[in-house]
């Protein structure tokens, strides 16, 4: 076992190429920077289109390496289930899209190995929380008045018996 050097970046899902930021990187490691991309690429195919978090590993000894791939934001993942390019620039006034709460739980529990949540209940309000912030309804109603609902026990078909 040589020495490890772990590099960090962010890429977009599925796009990643040998050049900046990932050649620059990974060049002085002296490992076949070709492999690493297309490994990265593999991993990230589902998150085309966002931008991902991903670990590299490199033995610099023997030149082997293992890539970690992270998951995209929670605003990434809401924009992308969305269709669109970007959350609102004025979310209070302008609402950019309209989520299922089929979709927010799904999205929900992509995120909820990163989250500090308890349940998927909790991490369902958290991504709700993430809405407000971008201008997406839920339900076709403010994310803040949908939290209030799931307190009050709606939906509890949704995130099963946690």
């Amino acid at each position: 076992m040589g020495d490890k050097k772990v590099v960090e970046l962010l890429v977009n899902g599925g796009q990643a190429n040998a050049g900046p930021p990932l050649g620059p990187a990974l060049g002085p490691l002296g490992i076949n920077t070709m492999a690493v991309v297309n490994k990265i690429n593999e991993l990230t195919k589902d998150y085309a289109g966002m931008k991902v978090p991903v670990k590299i590993s490199v033995d610099t000894e023997d030149k082997t390496f293992d890539v970690s791939v992270g998951t995209p934001t929670a605003s990434a993942l809401i924009v992308a289930e969305l269709k669109i390019e970007k959350g609102s620039g004025t979310p209070n006034t302008v609402k950019v899209g309209n989520l299922s709460m089929e979709q927010m739980v799904r999205i929900a529990k992509i995120k909820r190995h990163e989250l500090l949540a308890p349940t998927l209940k909790k991490a369902t309000k958290e991504m709700l929380g993430t809405c407000v912030s971008l201008g997406v309804t839920v339900e076709g109603k403010d994310p803040r008045e949908v939290q209030k609902e799931i307190d009050a026990g709606n939906y509890e078909q949704l995130f099963g018996s946690e």
